[in-house]
C-alpha cells in the first residue's frame, strides 16, 4: 500500500523503479528494490500504469493511462506527457495476419 500511495497520491507522474525505491526509502519504507520492479510490473499488468521504453534497459512507468505520447530529455533523464491531440497520425501500416494494433508510442527525444 505504501508504493501505491507514493505513486497515485498526487498528480500523474514517470518514475523509474530506482527512483520509487529512493522515495519509499525516504519515506521510512522498508522495501527492496526488486519488490518495486515486482510492483511496478503488477500494477501495469493490471492496467493501473503504464510502462515505457525509452531505450534498452531504461523504463519509466507511468500513472496516465490514456492515451497520450511523450517527450523524453536525455540529458535530464525527464519524461514529459505529450497530450494526443497535439500529433496527428494520418496512417498506420496494417497489421500482420492474425494481429491487431493495441496501441501505439511515440517518444520525441530532446537534446
Amino acid at each position: 500500500m505504501a508504493l501505491a500511495r507514493l505513486l497515485f497520491e498526487s498528480e500523474d507522474r514517470h518514475v523509474t523503479a530506482e527512483q520509487l525505491h529512493a522515495e519509499a526509502l525516504a519515506a521510512k519504507v522498508q522495501v527492496s528494490l526488486a519488490t518495486v520492479y515486482n510492483t511496478l510490473h503488477q500494477f501495469t499488468s493490471a492496467g493501473l500504469m503504464r510502462e515505457v521504453v525509452v531505450e534498452t534497459g531504461r523504463s519509466y512507468f507511468d500513472t496516465n493511462t490514456t492515451d497520450h505520447y511523450h517527450f523524453f530529455e536525455a540529458d535530464t533523464a525527464v519524461l514529459r506527457d505529450i497530450p494526443s491531440e497535439s500529433i496527428e497520425l494520418r496512417s498506420l501500416p496494417k497489421a500482420p495476419p492474425g494481429r491487431e494494433i493495441d496501441r501505439v508510442d511515440i517518444i520525441v527525444r530532446l537534446k
